[in-house]
């Protein structure tokens, strides 16, 4: 297990599995902060569902622009808008899980529900996601919380036995490969699939349309292009934006902020160490 300090932002303690996952399209990370610096922060979305699980007494709550407001057992789904978070005590520590949004159809289900709001994991769940955090947080060390989770969710998957279409699998990884540059005309011809159907189904099984995923993962890609320091310029370029204008509507779009301030936005700063292997 690796713990690291972030260079900007608060100053949390995070954690990450020693060893790759059993089940693909999953990644964790622990967090612990002893002072709890932020009292509201906003936060950056991101091309996955995000599953957070509070250790211990509630510490924060998220909340959205549609007055969707949780605490302790949270799932955000893909581009909530004006989704930020509330500390309201000054220690906290949670489990957060990022779940492929097509692998979340599967273990949560009511995908298209998950688009763009935030709500209770127990609302999924019921009983059993308070059941998962009462053992997560009894659980002596971040490596026996990973397993714990990773279990739970292979439980669901095996139990529930969910599928995704192929197709709307396919273009999910062609969005993520060509890092949300593809033309969705051009999906609907590679998968033999009507323009009608491939927006219905692929917004039933991952929570928004195609188009508005292509976006979300092509934002993502810029987002962090901006956290590292790049020119908002040359990240419109080497993202597939028109030009820096077209690119600052994006991520005010999707962030409710400016290219400015979604490159100093703290949960950016952390990413590279709590999800070392998903920008490189």
């Amino acid at each position: 297990m690796r713990s690291a300090q972030p260079i900007r932002g608060p100053r949390w303690d995070i954690a990450v599995p020693a060893r790759p996952g059993r089940l693909p399209g999953v990644t964790m990370a622990g967090f612990s902060d002893q002072a709890n610096e932020y009292h509201e922060l906003a936060l950056v979305p991101h091309p996955a569902v995000t599953v957070l699980i509070e250790l211990g007494e509630p510490s924060f709550v998220i909340e959205d622009d549609h007055g969707a407001r949780q605490s302790e057992r949270v799932v955000a789904g893909l581009a909530p808008k004006g989704i930020r978070g509330r500390g309201l005590t000054r220690k906290t520590a949670c489990l957060q899980v990022r779940l492929s949004p097509l692998l979340a159809h599967e273990l949560l289900g009511a995908s298209s529900e998950l688009g763009g709001t935030v709500l209770s994991l127990d609302d999924l769940w019921g009983r059993a996601a308070v059941h998962l955090q009462e053992r997560l947080t009894a659980a002596a060390t971040w490596e026996k919380r990973f397993t714990i989770a990773e279990d739970a969710l292979i439980r669901r998957r095996d139990d529930v036995r969910r599928t995704v279409d192929a197709e709307v699998a396919h273009c999910w990884r062609q969005m993520v490969a060509r890092r949300g540059r593809v033309r969705v005309e051009g999906l609907v011809t590679e998968v033999g699939w009507s323009r009608k159907r491939l927006w219905s189904r692929f917004r039933a099984q991952a929570g928004l349309t195609p188009k508005r995923v292509a976006q979300l993962i092509r934002f993502d890609h810029a987002a962090h292009r901006l956290a590292a320091g790049h020119a908002p310029a040359v990240v419109a370029a080497d993202s597939g934006y028109a030009d820096q204008s077209h690119l600052h509507r994006d991520v005010v779009a999707f962030a409710g902020m400016t290219p400015a301030a979604v490159a100093a936005a703290p949960f950016l700063a952390v990413d590279d160490v709590a999800w070392p292997d998903l920008h490189g």
